[in-house]
Formats: C-alpha cells, sequence, structure tokens
C-alpha cells in the first residue's frame, strides 16, 4: 500500500511511504533535513511498522513539538488505520 502523508509543525512537507505485508519497503521524505530524513527511511526500510511507531513516536526536535520521525511514526498510524 503506498501513502502520502502531509507534515504538520515540522521542516518535511510530506512522507511517501510503501508498506507491504506490514514490512516498509519504501520511505521518502520531501523537504526536511536531508542527510536526517535519507538516513531515517534508510533505517526503518525493511522493518516492521509497529516497530518503527513504537521507537519513534514522540521524538521532539528542538522546541517542536514533533519531530520528521514522530510525523513518520503518525503516518504509518493513520495508513494503518485507514486499512482497518
Amino acid at each position: 500500500m503506498k501513502y502520502t502523508y502531509k507534515t504538520k509543525g515540522v521542516c518535511s512537507r510530506s512522507i511517501e511511504i510503501d508498506v507491504e505485508d506490514g514490512i516498509i519497503k519504501k520511505v521518502k521524505f520531501d523537504g526536511g533535513c536531508n542527510g536526517n530524513t535519507k538516513g531515517i527511511a534508510a533505517l526503518v526500510e525493511g522493518c516492521r511498522v509497529d516497530d518503527v511507531i513504537k521507537r519513534v513516536k514522540g521524538i521532539k526536535c528542538g522546541m517542536k513539538n514533533s519531530s520528521c520521525p514522530d510525523q513518520l511514526a503518525t503516518a504509518l498510524e493513520e495508513m494503518m488505520a485507514s486499512q482497518a
């Protein structure tokens, strides 16, 4: 399943996610800190959705209430809820 999430409160503008059978196949951030978002994507590809949500949900960026990893967790939660 392919899903695009419009981020809120962070530097990246959106996240494109491709998940098959509960495994993250591809993640691409639009905007944000280039090296960090590429690093996040590389680390989570091949991982189970639930594991990624547990690891990155709630991470903050500086004084912001969220971060690109936290927004990824939110996107994954929203995506999974839309399948139910």
